[in-house]
């Protein structure tokens, strides 16, 4: 892993500052950001800004705000192990699995195979698919193994490409909308689109992701002669704000690109769909091939970032095997995985999801949350609630959705929000035992 030979300094600049958080966008904007905005900018119809935030708020506020906590911290490890030792190596390992070689990376190349298809002769074929993940992971392989070079890549390169052809697509559709938003909102956008907007966030797996992600940018930022670790951190929230923006001003103009595709696709089934229709009618058949690109390298920019991430944290963490031999490992076993097709993959992240990002919104407030080092009680009480009742549900949603559970009584346990009051419960219970304790074993 190669370093730059950089002087000791306390900030990277304006133009550095842009350049990390333009390749932290890079990392976070891969297939899910790219398909759910523009499918709930359809559904939501006259619902779409209040959804839209709502979307904002789980999809930039909450991992740009991991960043920062992962930022002060260090690791995602040193942020847990408030709850403890073991819960932090467990839980770690799964979310790292989750945006790994288990979900989110197979996904990248799935995602990319499926837009690229009908520009592939002999698309449908099994052996084009094992091909192109084949092509696909191998060089996203050789850059994830110089992870100093990703950073620089995706903010010099890769990044401005992506957001140009994204620019292109929703400046064609300001300029000549294809159709009208619908008159009444699907789903369960008609009774509380904000809610509903604030659960499809969770898709685009940006929290979970943060937990690896804030590695690479810290391992960069450190890389270009800033030792200290406050001044890192600071340099991690400046670039995350600028991280930020980039993605709330993408997410909300794909998404007005979807409320002009209403009238014309009401049954849309994903994003992918929306805008290939969108692309198709204002640049004919060059507009499959923009769409091809556009996922090609969101898809490519996370596969990278996620491979070079995981591979540093499995190598500290079991040291036995290198960071390259984790790099081999975790991009083989992605590949063939990939080959499940997107369909498979995707119907699989949905319970997995439902069960770790209520746990991952706790740690995040847990880091930001000034002290909360020095009342651990509180939130290991807080996080053995919400993580007992965002298992249970996931568990019952993956094999028996229809079976009841007493946590269906719960607020909000019907739009997705049934850990709240249990987090709520918990956290005041482990203050008053925490308090009790104090009181009967005072210190000294």
């Amino acid at each position: 892993m190669d370093e730059d030979s950089t002087p000791a300094r306390h900030s990277l600049g304006f133009r550095g500052t842009f350049e990390v958080g333009m390749a932290l966008f890079s990392m976070f904007f891969g297939a899910g950001n790219l398909i759910i905005a523009p499918l709930l900018g359809v559904q939501s119809g006259p619902h779409a800004l209040a959804a839209t935030l709502g979307y904002l708020v789980s999809g930039v506020g909450l991992p740009i705000a991991a960043i920062i906590a992962l930022a002060h911290a260090g690791t995602a490890e040193s942020l847990l192990s408030r709850i403890g030792r073991r819960f932090s190596r467990l839980f770690t390992i799964l979310v790292y699995l989750a945006i790994g070689p288990a979900l989110a990376i197979p996904r990248t190349a799935s995602t990319s195979f499926e837009m690229a298809k009908p520009l592939l002769e002999g698309g449908g074929s099994a052996a084009v698919r094992f091909a192109f993940s084949a092509i696909f992971f191998a060089f996203a392989l050789a850059l994830a193994l110089r992870p100093a070079r990703i950073v620089r890549l995706m903010g010099k390169v890769t990044g401005p490409l992506l957001i140009g052809l994204l620019v292109l697509m929703v400046l064609a559709q300001i300029l000549a909308p294809a159709a009208s938003p619908l008159e009444a909102a699907e789903g369960a956008y008609r009774e509380a689109p904000a809610v509903a907007g604030f659960i499809e966030g969770y898709q685009t797996l940006d929290l979970l992701a943060s937990f690896a992600f804030g590695v690479v940018v810290t391992g960069s930022i450190r890389s270009r002669g800033i030792a200290d670790h406050k001044d890192q951190a600071a340099q991690v929230a400046r670039s995350g704000i600028v991280a930020g923006l980039l993605m709330a001003a993408v997410y909300g103009a794909l998404s007005y690109l979807g409320t002009r595709m209403g009238t014309a696709l009401p049954d849309a089934a994903n994003g992918a769909e929306v805008l290939s229709a969108s692309a198709d009618v204002h640049f004919g058949h060059a507009g499959t091939l923009l769409v091809a690109a556009i996922f090609l390298i969101a898809c490519f920019n996370v596969c990278t970032g996620l491979i070079s991430s995981i591979a540093e944290y499995f190598s500290t963490t079991f040291p036995k095997l290198s960071f390259r031999a984790w790099a081999i490992l975790i991009a083989a076993i992605s590949c063939l995985l990939s080959n499940a097709g997107l369909t498979a993959i995707l119907a699989f992240s949905v319970p997995l999801l439902m069960a770790l990002y209520p746990m991952g919104i706790c740690a995040v407030a847990m880091g930001l949350i000034p002290g909360s080092d020095s009342h651990p009680l509180i939130w290991r009480v807080a996080m053995a609630a919400i993580g007992i009742q965002s298992a249970a549900s996931a568990i019952r949603d993956a094999i028996c959705p229809g079976l009841f559970l007493p946590t269906d009584m719960l607020p909000g346990s019907s739009l997705g929000l049934g850990w709240i009051v249990p987090g709520i419960a918990g956290a005041a219970a482990g203050a008053l035992a925490a308090a009790i304790r104090r009181r009967v074993f005072p210190a000294g």
